[in-house]
């Protein structure tokens, strides 16, 4: 005999960017369902009866969730939080990248050193680009057209900036490690030279641009207001999968420039750890700086990117169609996406402390500023000592 089993489903739903509280009752003898909406400071009921709807098809809709068709997985801190947030280190981030962009561009790219931190303040400088627009887009302004443009555009751009950004801070940790474990002059190693490391950069952009191109040209199925709330419905099936092995791509990218960090770094510092045992009593100062240094820059990158990588393949693989994932499982791997992301979008606020830190042409630049500054601008890393302070 069926008994009268009730189950319960609470959910935090959106209509219009606007946060409704849903109760779902399911009784399995009556066979219907009851959508308690609770809207603030009025309590509405509506029962819809589900009579032709069998209890198997029921159970089914009721582990997976909403369809994907319908279903938002915002929430009011990516509605409301995360914009506020995007406002504030957008604000600051434009204000130290233009002045490292006017500080830089000011002075003559004559080492590798100056052409890779060149490069990463127009890579967050486009990256600041896009945060009006997620902003836009996270505050329902403009209609569902701004997320369309997010989803092929704006976006695309934003990986974009990101990888290459991290890309280049790998380059700076070998030309960093050939300088000072090596030995090398700027004249007899490639990584040395102006003209190599121009090419390498050019190789950056290039690569990453041909990698997210197509994201853009294969993101174009007719969108409409509920097909935008999930930018992988508007690409095509080949869009789909080359959303996929891009992700993975890039996801790659990462995980090299970890071993190279970790590897370049942890051989200066063994480096720098030798010599401070040679001349400890003259230079202790120095060398508790250079190991401060590099700590700092180390955390920064970790702090800002590792989070991400860790659950962007989880993320992308509940994005495709037949994944199997729930909707409770998509719904936390979205919110941690957009935590995460944020994180990395963190770090145009941090590089102009690494450009600080690692280069003592911008710094001699920027303290020649001030109203105590004194003394002229400095090549980077030109002698042993200079490198230990620069790291």
């Amino acid at each position: 005999m069926l008994q009268n089993v009730k189950m319960f489903y609470l959910d935090l739903v959106f209509f219009d960017h606007h946060p409704y509280l849903q109760l779902l009752t399911f009784s399995a003898l009556k066979g219907h369902i009851c959508n308690q909406i609770l809207v603030t400071p009025f309590y509405e009921t509506v029962c819809t009866l589900k009579s032709t709807l069998s209890l198997s098809g029921m159970a089914g809709n009721w582990i997976t969730g909403p369809s994907n068709q319908t279903t938002d997985f915002g929430s009011v801190f990516t509605h409301q939080v995360l914009p506020v947030l995007y406002v504030l280190i957008g604000g600051v981030g434009l204000a130290l990248n233009s002045l490292a962009a006017w500080i830089f561009f000011r002075v003559p790219s004559d080492s590798g050193m100056v052409v890779y931190l060149k490069n990463m303040v127009v890579a967050d400088l486009l990256m600041l680009l896009t945060f009006p627009w997620r902003v836009a887009s996270e505050l329902g302004l403009g209609g569902w057209q701004i997320r369309v443009a997010v989803c092929r555009y704006s976006a695309v751009l934003f990986y974009s900036s990101m990888y290459v950004g991290i890309i280049l801070m790998g380059l700076i940790s070998l030309e960093r490690y050939v300088k000072v474990v090596r030995h090398s002059s700027s004249c007899t190693h490639p990584l040395q030279r102006v003209g190599f490391t121009r090419v390498l950069a050019l190789l950056t952009w290039s690569l990453l641009l041909l990698s997210v191109l197509p994201n853009v040209m294969l993101t174009s199925k007719p969108a409409d207001e509920e097909s935008s709330r999930h930018c992988v419905q508007l690409k095509t099936p080949l869009g789909q999968q080359w959303h996929k092995v891009s992700s993975y791509f890039g996801v790659a990218l990462f995980w090299a420039t970890v071993l190279v960090l970790a590897f370049c770094y942890s051989s200066i510092a063994h480096h720098f750890y030798k010599s401070y045992r040679r001349v400890r009593q003259d230079d202790s100062g120095v060398y508790s700086k250079s190991n401060c240094s590099i700590f700092s820059l180390l955390a920064v990158f970790f702090i800002c990117f590792v989070p991400y990588h860790i659950c962007r393949v989880t993320y992308t693989q509940s994005q495709l169609p037949g994944s199997g994932f729930s909707w409770h499982s998509r719904y936390m791997l979205f919110q941690a996406k957009e935590v995460t992301l944020f994180l990395s979008a963190l770090n145009v606020c941090l590089d102009p402390v690494i450009y600080f830190l690692m280069c003592t042409k911008f710094r001699e630049s920027l303290l020649k500023k001030l109203p105590r500054g004194r003394g002229g601008p400095k090549r980077c890393s030109l002698t042993t000592e200079q490198t230990v302070s620069n790291m």
